[in-house]
């Protein structure tokens, strides 16, 4: 994966698990960036993901399979002084992920993916028609490249500091 450490990885791999969502950026033939928000399923490094058949994605990644994903966690708005707007921050961690895009063709391999995408948010797998499974196109990412970060750090010389979560 790409990853200096098991602890990298680790901290990597809870970022995403904690995730309901993740964009998912590409590039067409012209150069011109397309990111797509996606639900998606995890396991073991490779990131699963699904489509409609046809669409611009598909096109551009028949071409250029290269895509980034991005997760992000939000965990608290904070601040220092409640009157001074550029004391605000927003918590959180994301993650950072290269990887190239297979379309997965197989009958069972796309059931798999399926329910490793479903299991992400159901905690269950499920059953699914031959044509349900037939006309869904499978995107599977095995990470080549994934960096984490922590964001919104409060400063260790703040003198006051408050969380709210936003409405």
């Amino acid at each position: 994966m790409g990853l200096k450490s098991i602890e990298e990885r680790e901290h990597v791999e809870r970022v995403i698990k904690e995730c309901t969502l993740c964009n998912v950026g590409m590039v067409d033939e012209e150069g011109v960036p397309y990111v797509i928000p996606m639900n998606f399923g995890y396991e073991e490094g490779v990131i699963y993901l699904h489509s409609a058949q046809e669409g611009r994605s598909i096109t551009i990644l028949e071409k250029n399979p290269l895509v980034c994903i991005t997760f992000s966690t939000f965990t608290a708005l904070s601040w220092q002084h409640e009157e001074v707007a550029c004391s605000y921050r927003l918590q959180g961690e994301s993650v950072i992920c290269y990887g190239r895009v297979q379309f997965e063709e197989d009958h069972e391999e796309k059931v798999r993916a399926l329910n490793r995408i479903m299991h992400h948010y159901t905690g269950r797998e499920f059953s699914y028609s031959d044509p349900a499974v037939k006309n869904v196109k499978v995107w599977k990412v095995a990470i080549e490249e994934a960096s984490v970060r922590e964001f919104g750090k409060p400063s260790k010389n703040a003198l006051r500091f408050r969380t709210s979560r936003p409405m």
